[in-house]
């Protein structure tokens, strides 16, 4: 799909990839981008700089996507893109508190189903659409020490996988980016590269995602290592499993000995 003339909802908007990706489709001659992000104040400043729409949303409340798709519809037109981008981190593993895990999960999850939920049936009704989830590489591989975020990227990917599959024969075009570092504040530069293959610049990505969006392609890497070491795993999963605990030993030995 091509950005020209498109309407599109950019969630987590406010700052790192989702500005990044509205400058760059803004650029590309959209004829509208709604930036929203929790921090409203964020999402304004992003719509200013650009002349475009900028709200303050939850993307964790069904009602207030569902009436910011409403509103985009009635008073622009009907969504082509939605691209849910809203995220952030979270530490720990099985021990980490119930709240941890039921917050990533409405927000790396049930966001995505909210957002479905409100454009499908226009999107359907129209025979096109396009749906862009912001995953991470660790839901196709993992990110040690940080379990409640690894598991719902690895659920955003399958519910990615999942809308494609039911539907794709109805136009729905559904990508799901999956990087490793980017410059963000969820991984700014200057803490080095995370153990990741590099850090990479939110614009860098946003030309990915839009590439990616021209040929209608479902997986979104912005490292390219990422395919051989998920390739490796889908290979040998037992060999995979042990150079992961490997990398486990050697960070905490890293953080042990800072």
């Amino acid at each position: 799909m091509e950005i020209k003339d498109r309407v599109a909802i950019i969630t987590g908007g406010g700052g790192g990839i989702g500005s990044a990706t509205a400058r760059r489709w803004i650029s590309e001659g959209a004829r509208a981008v709604v930036v929203a992000d929790y921090d409203a104040e964020s999402a304004l400043s992003v719509a200013a700089e650009l002349g475009c729409v900028g709200v303050g949303l939850d993307v964790t409340d069904e009602a207030a996507v569902s009436h910011l798709v409403e509103e985009t519809e009635t008073t622009i037109g009907p969504v082509d893109i939605f691209f849910s981008n809203a995220g952030a981190g979270a530490e720990g593993g099985v021990e980490a508190p119930n709240e941890a895990w039921q917050s990533q999960w409405e927000l790396h999850v049930m966001s995505h189903v909210y957002a479905a939920r409100a454009v499908l049936p226009s999107m359907t009704a129209r025979g096109e659409g396009y749906l862009v989830h912001t995953a991470s590489a660790a839901g196709l591989l993992a990110a040690v020490g940080s379990a409640p975020y690894s598991v719902t990227k690895a659920a955003c990917i399958k519910l990615a996988e999942t809308l494609a599959i039911n539907h794709g024969d109805d136009g729905i075009r559904v990508s799901v980016l999956c990087p490793q570092g980017v410059n963000t504040a969820m991984a700014p530069r200057q803490l080095g590269d995370g153990g990741t293959d590099g850090i990479v610049e939110a614009e860098f990505v946003a030309d990915k995602i839009t590439k990616a969006l021209l040929h209608e392609e479902f997986l979104i890497l912005s490292h390219p290592e990422v395919k051989t070491y998920t390739e490796r795993k889908a290979s040998d999963p037992d060999r995979w499993l042990k150079g992961m605990r490997r990398l486990r030993r050697r960070s905490i030995d890293l953080l042990e000995g800072a």
